[in-house]
C-alpha cells in the first residue's frame, strides 16, 4: 500500500540561517537513499515557502485566486514523501526516521487506489 507522508515544519525554522546546514539536509538525503535501496521510496519533494503559495477556489462558477496558503497555522506543509509499505505500522516506522519528526510533524495517510489515477503505459508505436 502507498502512504503519503506530509512533512510539517514552522517556516521560521526553515528560514533560519543555520536551518538547512548541519545534519538535517544530510539526514533527509540519507533517509531517501535508504528508502530507495529498500524499495519503499516512490517520490518526495520540498515545498517553497507559503509566501510563494497561491490558492484557487471555484465558487458559483467564479474562480477566486488568493495569495498565500489556504489556512494560517503554526506549522506549514514543508514537503512530502510518498512511500510503499506493508501496512500502517511499517509506514509509521518509516515516518519516525524522518529528521523533521524531531522538530515538526510527519502526518501519515494511506492513499486510495483510484483506477483513473493509476499510471498508464504509453501506447505502443504503430508501424505502417
Amino acid at each position: 500500500m502507498n502512504y503519503m507522508m506530509l512533512i510539517y515544519l514552522e517556516e521560521r525554522l526553515m528560514a533560519a540561517p543555520d536551518a538547512m546546514s548541519g545534519d538535517m539536509p544530510k539526514d533527509c538525503e540519507g533517509l531517501a537513499e535508504r528508502l530507495m535501496e529498500s524499495g519503499h521510496y516512490l517520490s518526495g519533494g520540498i515545498l517553497q515557502p507559503t509566501s510563494t503559495a497561491t490558492s484557487v477556489r471555484l465558487r458559483g462558477g467564479q474562480r477566486l485566486v488568493t495569495d498565500g496558503p489556504f489556512a494560517e497555522t503554526r506549522e506549514q506543509l514543508a514537503g512530502y514523501m510518498l512511500v510503499e509499505a506493508r501496512d500502517l505500522d511499517e509506514a509509521l516506522s518509516i515516518a519516525t526516521q524522518h529528521p523533521v519528526a524531531k522538530v515538526g510533524t510527519v502526518e501519515v495517510r494511506p492513499l486510495k487506489d483510484v483506477a483513473y489515477l493509476a499510471p498508464r503505459k504509453p501506447p505502443e508505436p504503430q508501424t505502417v
